[in-house]
C-alpha cells in the first residue's frame, strides 16, 4: 500500500513537470506568433493597452520577470537612478525604435520607478519595523511626548513612567514595551495619524474608550458593560494595524494601492496615510461586527484583513485615507 502511494506521488510529480513544461513552451510560441501578427513585442502591448496604475504596473513586472532575459529580470531590482537607461537598453534589446515610440519609454520608466520604488518602500518599512525603542535616544523619545501631546493636549503627563500612558492606549505604565513586535514602525504610524488627522484620531480614541450607543437602551448598554466589553486599546490596536498594513505590504498584496495612488515611486507617506485609512475602517468594522468582548479581537482582526484582501485583488481599487493629509478618497478608478 505504502509503494502503492509512493508511485501515485512520483506520478503526480512527473506528470505537474511535464505539464508545465508544455504551459511554457506553449506561452512562449503564443508571444512569438503574436508578435509576428501584430507586430509589437509583450511590453508594447501591455503599454498600449492598458492606462496608467496597478493594471498596467503589475502585467509589465510580471512580463520582466518571467522574461528569459536576464536584462529584464535584473530590471526589477536596478537602483532608481539607473531606470532611464535600463528602459533604453530593454528598448534596444527589444529593437524598439525610440523615435517612433516615444510614449512606450515614458510608460516603461513610470512602471518601473513604481516598481523599484516598492522595493525601496519594503526596505525603508523594514528597516523602522526591526529598530527598537529606545527610552535612552532623545528622538524615540521626543517621538512618544509628541504623541501624547497630540492626544491628551490637555492633560499634562506627570512622569515618564505613569499610569496614565493607558489613557491613550498603552498597556502599562511604560510604552516602550509595546513597541516590541513593531518597533518604530508603530510609534511612526500611530504620531502621523494622531499630527496629520488629529480630529479623526481623537475621534477614535474617545470611541474606543467608550463607542456610541447606537439603537441601544441604556439598560442595554449597561448589560453589556461597552466601555469594558466592547471598547478598545487605542494604541495597541494602532500597533496590531501597523502590523496589518506592514504584511500586506510584504506580500505585495498592497502593490494594488500604491502602483494606482502613487504616480511615480511609493514612499513611506504613502504608507502612512494607508495605514490612517486602515485605522478609520478597522474602527467603523469592529463597531459594526459588534464583538461580544476584546476576546474576539483576532476574530474581528482575521474577518477585516480578508475584506482588504478582497478589495485589493481589483486591480482597478486604490484604498485611499479619508483625511484632510491627503487630496485622495476611496476611489474606483
Amino acid at each position: 500500500m505504502v509503494l502503492c502511494c509512493c508511485c501515485t506521488s512520483t506520478s503526480r510529480v512527473v506528470t505537474q513537470f511535464f505539464l508545465f513544461l508544455y504551459c511554457k513552451c506553449l506561452w512562449r510560441g503564443l508571444k512569438f506568433v503574436v508578435r509576428k501578427i501584430t507586430g509589437r513585442c509583450e511590453l508594447q502591448r501591455i503599454c498600449y493597452n492598458n492606462k496608467p496604475g496597478a493594471r498596467r504596473t503589475l502585467k509589465i513586472e510580471s512580463s520582466l520577470r518571467y522574461s528569459k532575459n536576464e536584462l529584464c529580470q535584473s530590471a526589477l531590482s536596478v537602483h532608481p537612478d539607473c531606470v532611464e537607461k535600463t528602459v533604453d537598453n530593454i528598448m534596444t534589446l527589444k529593437k524598439i525604435n525610440p523615435d517612433t515610440n516615444p510614449q512606450l519609454s515614458i510608460s516603461l520608466q513610470a512602471s518601473l520607478f513604481q516598481i523599484v520604488g516598492y522595493r525601496g518602500l519594503v526596505a525603508e518599512v523594514e528597516k523602522l519595523r526591526r529598530e527598537p525603542y529606545d527610552c535612552e535616544n532623545l528622538k524615540h523619545e521626543e517621538m512618544l511626548m509628541k504623541l501624547w501631546k497630540a492626544l491628551r493636549p490637555d492633560s499634562p503627563l506627570t512622569g515618564r513612567i505613569s499610569k496614565q500612558w493607558c489613557e491613550i492606549g498603552f498597556q502599562g505604565n511604560d510604552p516602550k514595551t509595546d513597541f516590541r513586535g513593531m518597533g518604530l514602525l508603530g510609534l511612526h504610524n500611530l504620531l502621523y495619524f494622531a499630527e496629520h488627522d488629529k480630529a479623526t484620531a481623537l475621534q477614535v480614541l474617545q470611541d474606543s474608550l467608550q463607542p456610541k450607543q447606537s439603537k441601544m437602551s441604556k439598560a442595554e448598554w449597561e448589560q453589556k458593560n461597552f466601555d469594558k466589553a466592547i471598547g478598545y486599546s487605542f494604541a495597541i490596536v494602532g500597533i496590531n494595524i501597523t502590523d496589518l498594513a506592514y504584511s500586506l505590504l510584504v506580500s505585495g498584496a498592497l502593490k494594488t494601492h500604491l502602483y494606482n495612488v502613487a504616480p511615480e515611486m511609493p514612499n513611506l507617506i504613502h504608507f502612512q496615510q494607508t495605514f490612517c485609512y486602515l485605522m478609520q475602517e478597522f474602527h467603523r468594522f469592529w463597531i459594526e461586527e459588534d464583538p461580544c468582548d476584546i476576546m474576539e479581537f483576532n476574530r474581528v482582526r482575521s474577518k477585516f484583513h480578508r475584506r482588504v484582501l478582497r478589495q485589493l485583488k481589483n486591480p482597478d481599487m486604490a484604498l485611499c485615507p479619508h483625511f484632510a493629509a491627503s487630496d485622495l478618497h476611496l476611489v474606483n478608478l
